[in-house]
């Protein structure tokens, strides 16, 4: 930052910090004493009581009331009705003071109560049944004429011809806030002489912050001429507090000099403003400007107090009824969106279908659901390469707060390229775990601003900040801005976001209630097919050995056909019986303890293949192990029987290949040991894989290969035990190739 720019800042910071409700003196169209209750005595006065009265301040300070006032004791009874919590300048009445120029004479009185004084402020006496008869017809047509289906510009513009018929200022405008402080001018009427603002925007930096906390507090106020020669207060501290007075609430309040000096560069000497606060805020204000000086009375300014007050609660009336409606028509497109969800059963899946729906909920041109397998896109929509990106820094984030932006070039420098493509984004995780998101997406807005003269201030040269001189249209492009998300976007999203955690969570609580039920009964089923299986092993053992003993004793005496059944009993006792030792073995796989231990796979499978070399001797059989297998942590039994049953599988489906190959290899992948077993036999069609390693599930039929059904479904048990899967791919006569992953484990840590 160079010198200029650091002098020009720190003349804008020193500007937001200017006390304005202490300025230790007051405008000089009325004048001001400082009441102390707890002794009925005048504590503080303004200078300019000897213009008004013809009094040295000094002979006021410390005066009791009964010598400054005629009937004191009328007054007093005034006064003690004040309602000690309204802080607004009440109208007293006229009163008269005991000495002076205007001894005798009657002098309006306003007062109230702050900063542990009471404050009374004098102007000229009016007549107010003249005031009455003039004002309140005006007022009651206004409010009469009233109706629901006028806009709030309307409003506005109604509004701004009465307080002109009110007040007979040369231009009054009215304009409304937008969310950076900036004023767009929404309503005008102005005589012939004066230049229109109509459709102009006022830059926030033309009001400080602490000048809008005023503008709340205190909703009108009155500057009759620009040029006034201040009146300061005396003493200059509150005798009561010892600090500057808080004139606040005052009528006669005086100015900031920039203030003063922005008015005389608009060519305005006089000016009124009256404050449109909605729900406590200050929505915007009600601006009356004059070429010459103006004076405005009590009554006036009560009139467009009123009026203020009543547009005020009429805006906060239209605004609330436009917010119910978006709001019901949020929540019946939330209640559509839950629907489809629920008739789908899947959060993606309802939103899938309904896509025209998920894009008007928040006005958005594009949108994109990002789960952790799929990301949907709809409408209007950066590359998927950005979105993943922008998902990543969201996650990044780690806050589950709605995210929202109309400039992502500003708020998401790490992603230049997404601007490029979009201005506005509107986020939300659909999940608390993992990466979930539904993200809307708005298009660069281009827009013109027409300000009201280049909004920017200069420093002179004593440091001090100096308003701008003209207020001729001056037009800036914005770019890089999309349509901003309003309150009502974050709050619909916020809701949106509660209710499908809610069906998450009911889904997520459905399904551990299903797992729970499944567990228990995969656990009756293995107790049920354990003592099944250990309780026929004996009966058929039985029938194989007497079939066996009946053909060796009475055999001779049999026919042919005798023995041929006698044979078919003990090879289905036998069949059985193998069936039987294969599902005990299946049920105690559920059941056994884990002991994890180093395997060496290069062992195991050696080993394996000496155990079944029987049932390939004398076949042209080659083995390849392409490279060293792996040491994996695992339960070396379990892991055996696995790996010979899928051994064992791949020299059965293979015997009919004149030189059958089956190869072992290994290799690693996301962590995973993935081990394979190749042959080149029959193969399988993998429209049937689902079935492959289900119990009694056989591809082939059994007087091609023989076998229980049992193996395939023992070796993924195993391997699930393990914390792994088994997978497999294969054509018809093109062989199978069996994949086994396993996760790498520490053995200290599995132990």
């Amino acid at each position: 930052m160079t010198l200029s720019q650091e002098l020009h800042q720190s003349a804008i910071d020193n500007c937001a910090r200017e006390p304005i409700q202490i300025p230790g003196s007051i405008q000089p169209q009325g004048f001001l004493l400082i009441i102390d209750e707890a002794s009925m005595t005048v504590a503080q006065v303004s200078a300019n009581v000897m213009t008004w009265l013809g009094l040295e301040p000094q002979a006021l300070i410390g005066a009791g009331l009964a010598d400054v006032f005629e009937d004191c004791e009328h007054l007093l009874e005034r006064l003690a009705a004040l309602h000690d919590d309204d802080q607004n300048p009440f109208h007293v009445g006229d009163v008269k003071f005991r000495s002076g120029s205007r001894a005798g004479q009657p002098v309006a009185m306003m007062a109230h109560r702050h900063d542990r004084v009471l404050i009374a402020e004098f102007e000229p006496s009016g007549d107010m049944t003249s005031a009455y008869g003039n004002v309140y017809p005006l007022m009651r047509t206004f409010i009469s004429q009233m109706n629901e289906a006028e806009s709030i510009d309307q409003l506005c513009q109604r509004s701004v011809a009465q307080v002109k018929r009110i007040t007979g200022f040369g231009r009054v405008k009215a304009y409304r806030f937008d969310g950076e402080g900036n004023g767009l001018v929404n309503a005008e009427l102005a005589d012939a002489d004066y230049p229109s603002y109509l459709g102009l925007s006022f830059p926030a930096t033309d009001i400080p912050a602490q000048a809008r906390a005023l503008y709340v507090a205190n909703r009108i106020r009155v500057i009759e001429d620009a040029n006034y020669q201040a009146s300061p207060l005396v003493p200059l501290h509150n005798p009561v507090t010892g600090a500057p007075l808080d004139l606040s609430f005052a009528t006669l309040r005086s100015v900031s000099p920039v203030h003063l000096q922005y008015m005389r560069n608009m060519q305005t000497l006089a000016s009124m403003s009256i404050s449109i606060v909605v729900r406590g805020q200050l929505w915007g204000l009600i601006s009356c400007h004059h070429a010459l000086p103006r004076s405005v009375s009590f009554q006036t300014r009560t009139a467009c107090e009123l009026l203020g007050s009543v547009l005020s609660l009429q805006i906060e009336t239209k605004e609330a009824q436009a917010k119910t409606q978006r709001v019901l028509s949020l929540r019946r497109q939330i209640v559509q969106m839950l629907a489809a969800m629920a008739d789908l059963d899947s959060v993606i899946g309802g939103l899938r279908s309904m896509p025209d729906v998920l894009l008007a909920f928040v006005g958005a041109t594009g949108a994109a659901v990002i789960s952790e397998s799929t990301l949907d896109v709809y409408g209007d929509t950066p590359d998927r390469e950005q979105i993943k990106a922008l998902t990543q820094w969201l996650s990044e984030r780690d806050s589950h707060e709605v995210f929202q932006s109309d400039n992502v070039g500003r708020d998401i420098p790490q992603l230049p390229q997404l601007s490029q493509s979009v201005s506005g984004v509107l986020a939300m995780a659909i999940s608390e775990l993992h990466s979930n998101y539904i993200i809307w997406f708005r298009p660069e807005q281009t827009r013109v601003v027409n300000w009201a003269g280049k909004p920017e201030k200069s420093v002179d040269d004593s440091g001090t900040l100096s308003p701008r001189h003209s207020f001729a249209l001056w037009q800036e492009t914005v770019r890089g801005f999309s349509r901003p998300w309003d309150e009502l976007d974050t709050e619909g999203v916020v809701e949106l976001r509660a209710a499908v955690l809610g069906i998450v969570l009911r889904k997520a609580e459905e399904m551990a209630a299903l797992a729970e039920e499944l567990e228990k009964s995969n656990k009756e089923l293995e107790a049920f097919s354990y003592s099944v299986s250990h309780d026929l092993r004996a009966p058929l053992r039985h029938i194989a050995g007497y079939a066996e003993l009946l053909g060796d004793i009475e055999g001779s005496k049999l026919s042919d056909r005798g023995v041929r059944f006698l044979e078919n009993i003990g090879e289905s006792a036998r069949f059985a019986g193998t069936l039987v030792d294969n599902l005990l073995s299946f049920s105690q796989m559920g059941r056994s303890a884990m002991r994890y231990s180093q395997v060496d796979l290069n062992a195991m499978v050696d080993a394996i293949r000496r155990e079944m070399q029987p049932d390939y001797e004398g076949r042209n059989l080659t083995w390849s192990i392409p490279e060293p297998l792996p040491v994996v942590i695992a339960d070396a039994a379990f892991l055996h029987l696995a790996m010979r049953n899928l051994l064992s599988n791949a020299i059965k489906y293979s015997r009919n290949e004149s030189a059958a190959l089956i190869e072992v290899g290994s290799y690693e992948e996301d962590g995973q040991v993935v081990l394979y077993i190749r042959d080149n036999g029959v193969g399988f069609d993998m429209q049937y894989a689902g079935k492959l390693f289900g119990v009694f599930q056989r591809l082939h039929r059994m007087e091609e290969f023989e076998g229980t059904g049992i193996g395939l479904a023992s070796v993924r048990r195993i391997i699930e035990r393990h914390d792994g899967t088994v997978w497999a791919h294969s054509e018809p006569g093109q062989g199978a190739t069996f994949y086994v992953s396993l996760p790498k484990r520490s053995l200290t840590v599995s132990l």
